[in-house]
């Protein structure tokens, strides 16, 4: 697997274990449209999540009514949200230093003219 792809992965795994610690009764579909993703592959991240032991899955009752699931991280989904972190906020320095360098050269282009 591509290192850019495995990059894409371990993003939408971040912001999906970060939108479950702050809000545990978040739907799918709510997870989906906050991250911009589809819904099979919110399917697919959850699942997966759950098989690994990062996330636990439980049901409740929505005040419509209506079966819903509760997502909480687990000790290893914490350690691991953490860990992903880590190699994020390294990964936008990075990108942010890149832009920063690149705006200078430009704003340096705008005023030689």
């Amino acid at each position: 697997m591509s290192d850019r792809l495995e990059q894409q992965r371990e993003e939408v795994r971040f912001r999906v274990l970060r939108l479950i610690e702050s809000n545990p009764e978040i739907s799918q579909r709510e997870l989906a449209d906050e991250l911009g993703v589809s819904l099979g592959q919110i399917n697919y991240q959850l699942k997966a999540l759950k098989e690994r032991g990062l996330i636990k899955v439980g049901n409740f009752m929505r005040s419509d009514n209506k079966l819903a699931y509760i997502y909480l991280l687990t000790p290893k989904g914490v350690a691991d949200k953490l860990a992903i972190t880590k190699r994020f906020l390294v990964r936008k320095r990075q990108e942010f230093e890149l832009m920063k360098a690149e705006l200078e050269e430009l704003e340096q282009e705008v005023n030689k003219q």
